[in-house]
């Protein structure tokens, strides 16, 4: 009988071992990746004729003709741009990719920065004539702060002027990584037929068909007339592997070369350790070049199971979430949609198991949440699942309270996770009803809408009582009241509002506050001494606080009271806006043995910052942006006057395929109208894309 129960005890440990190796091998299979891009470099072409290629779609999307899966809402497609963050699932190789297509233009970042904090990984599309644009070094940025690992797809190599040399030269210039690209093009421009895949010296060329989504790729040697340079390449590739990777070193130093089995495995981890991005090429639209980034994606990304575990608060601590099935369950929410079904949550699920009926807690509200369904999510399109496991990004109905950056977690375990942060709004705009019935549809439809996106802020104005809509952008705004007018709603719009900014000019030194507070009860005691100091040049951003206080005479809990009240007076400064750019220095202070409090120390911070911005010469800031203006050469001269006109600063301008590049500085304020205004100067010829800048001084009649 002993005999019996080991061998039963032997049998269940090797079953759940087994279990356990399936579930991981699942979660490994899985790569949850998203597309970035500058607008119209065309990463939501390469996102459609992957779901092709996948068998995700059975007929290609084109952006031109409105029939793309991910630009679904009807915005998205009369404009002809990716607006709202996509998320779609497929299959490739025996992988699971869960990706999401993220807006280009930068009015529309807060979509990409609340994505790239769900994902594992990243394809960063540039467009072969142009390179590396404004909205790529946003996009890349993001990225950077996120710790997300890239690798990088240069499209549109059929274009006249396309060169994969001079985009990697301008990756490896504006976003400072080290690219090394696997591929040589074969053709040039319109002749463009395929590549060189240097890793394995093969070619990988896609003929022509009447229908291009058609042709399946051909596998065969070198061409004879290429085979010099792609073996040049591939000594290049092997070397600058060979100087980052000890195993790809090892077998340099003792053959001379290195194989493409050690090349792929040094460059999968040099890849997810960032040190280098994996540079491929094709053209999406004419559907050459999509297999081999499919494989790159499988190759060098990495899987759930290889990025560190996700932390997060709870009230023991800082703790660790594996992507382990067993785990409690947490899962964070990026993004909340509302259907004619109900509320539909997009989430990514970091550990544990998520099951149709479960309750689960959102740790922000401490509101308990039933989930009614789980769905994989195919755009606007789902498909119903019993459960989801870690690593998974899904969709579940049922939520009532979760927002963007919500946890989700199992109630005996609660645990909150760092949610993307939301850029301050730039722009305001006025909101009423065209009918005096409609108020009150009016501010629910407003209050779904900036539920749906953080990044939009109702508000009231406090002198003329009206309801204002805040955003990233002019276009920002004109999307969310297209969606109001959608809903069925007439409303009347005002002329956009910058959100202006004000910090101080000169120093003030020594301001001694002394609060005593005595009205019969216990008594307020707080006496400080503070330097304010500007924190750089005027529109330079943040806050600092620090203390040099000796000998204890704040106590420490004081001193953060202090703190706290400084950050209370950056809320609205003497002229009316939110403070930014200060440093504010505790030099001394005093106690009560009786009437000293943390109430009472953090009135007298925000008094005495008050006062020393008003002593302190306030300065206006205004948000201005980066201009790049892509216009005819018989243009220049007019565009240039007319930037001059709107108090813009040219950094330079540049030749780039028959046109003129220009860079410029602008106050955001200046900008309205502009897409008219370029048109109208270059016979509709002209374009302009904008990044934000920053704050910089107004002038002094503002």
């Amino acid at each position: 009988m002993r005999t019996d129960l080991a061998t039963t005890t032997t049998a269940v440990t090797s079953a759940s071992a087994a279990a356990a190796a399936a579930a991981a091998a699942a979660i490994g299979a899985v790569r949850n990746l998203g597309i970035l891009a500058h607008v119209d470099a065309g990463k939501t072409t390469v996102t459609e004729r992957v779901l092709f290629l996948t068998g995700a779609v059975h007929k290609r999307g084109e952006v031109h003709d409105g029939t793309t899966v991910t630009d679904f809402d009807p915005q998205e497609r009369d404009r002809g741009i990716t607006i709202f963050a996509a998320a779609v699932s497929c299959e490739w190789d025996g992988h699971r990719l869960n990706l999401i297509d993220t807006p280009g233009h930068v009015d529309f970042a807060d979509e990409v920065e609340r994505s790239l904090r769900v994902l594992d990984g990243a394809v960063a599309v540039f467009d072969a004539v142009a390179g590396v644009e404004p909205q790529s070094e946003s996009v890349w940025r993001q990225a950077d702060r996120h710790g997300v690992p890239r690798i990088a797809f240069v499209n549109k190599m059929d274009r006249a002027g396309a060169d994969l040399d001079a985009a990697v030269d301008s990756i490896r210039e504006k976003l400072h990584p080290v690219p090394l690209a696997v591929q040589l093009p074969i053709g040039r421009e319109g002749d463009f037929t395929g590549v060189v895949d240097l890793l394995d010296l093969r070619a990988l060329t896609w003929p022509d068909a009447a229908e291009p989504a058609l042709a399946a790729v051909q596998v065969g040697d070198v061409p004879e007339e290429l085979a010099p340079e792609a073996a040049r390449r591939r000594a290049a590739l092997v070397e600058a592997v060979a100087e980052l990777h000890p195993e790809a070193l090892d077998e340099y130093c003792a053959t001379g070369t290195v194989g493409g089995g050690t090349l792929r495995r040094a460059l999968r981890q040099l890849t997810r350790d960032g040190q280098v991005v994996v540079v491929l090429c094709g053209s999406a639209y004419r559907n050459r070049g999509v297999e081999p980034l499919l494989d790159a994606v499988t190759a060098y990304l990495p899987s759930p199971l290889d990025v560190p575990p996700v932390r997060g608060e709870s009230a023991d601590g800082v703790q660790e979430r594996a992507a382990d099935p067993e785990q409690p369950f947490s899962a964070l929410v990026f993004k909340v949609t509302a259907t004619t079904t109900g509320r539909l949550g997009s989430l990514r699920i970091y550990s544990g198991t998520l099951r149709k009926g479960d309750t689960v807690l959102d740790a922000r509200t401490g509101r308990s949440e039933r989930i009614a369904r789980i769905l994989r999510v195919q755009a606007d399109r789902h498909t119903e699942t019993a459960t989801a496991v870690a690593g998974d990004i899904v969709a579940v109905v049922g939520v009532k309270a979760a927002r963007a950056g919500s946890t989700l977690c199992a109630p005996r375990a609660p645990l909150v996770l760092e949610p993307a942060v939301a850029a301050d709004p730039v722009m305001t705009v006025a909101v009423e009803p065209r009918r005096s019935v409609d108020t009150d549809r009016l501010a629910v439809a407003l209050a779904r809408i900036a539920e749906e996106d953080p990044s939009l802020v109702v508000g009231t104005d406090p002198e003329s009582g009206q309801r204002v809509l805040s955003g990233m952008g002019e276009l920002h705004l004109e999307v969310a009241v297209e969606k109001l007018r959608l809903a069925g709603l007439e409303v009347a719009v005002g002329r956009p509002r910058v959100a202006y900014r004000e910090t101080l000019s000169a120093v003030v030194a020594g301001l001694v506050l002394r609060h005593v507070k005595q009205d019969g009860g216990s008594g307020q005691f707080a006496h400080i001494v503070v330097d304010v100091a500007p924190l750089g040049e005027p529109g330079t951003d943040g806050f600092e606080f620090r203390s040099t206080v000796t000998g204890g005479r704040v106590p420490q809990e004081f001193v953060q009271a202090v703190e706290a009240g400084c950050r209370d007076a950056l809320a609205d400064g003497p002229l009316g806006h939110p403070v930014t750019g200060v440093r504010v220095t505790l030099t001394d202070g005093a106690t009560h043995v009786k009437d000293s409090s943390d109430l009472a120390f953090r009135t007298a911070g925000r008094l005495a910052l008050r006062e020393a911005l008003r002593r302190g010469t306030p300065v206006l800031l205004e948000p201005v942006v980066e201009v790049t203006a892509t216009v005819p050469p018989d243009s220049v001269g007019g565009v240039l006057g007319d930037l001059a006109a709107r108090r813009g600063r040219v950094h330079g301008s540049e030749p780039r395929g028959g046109s003129a590049v220009l860079t410029a500085t602008v106050p955001l304020a200046e900008l309205f109208g502009y897409a008219g205004a370029l048109r109208g100067r270059t016979q509709g010829r002209g374009t302009f894309t904008t990044r934000p800048a920053g704050y910089a001084a107004a002038p002094r009649q503002q």
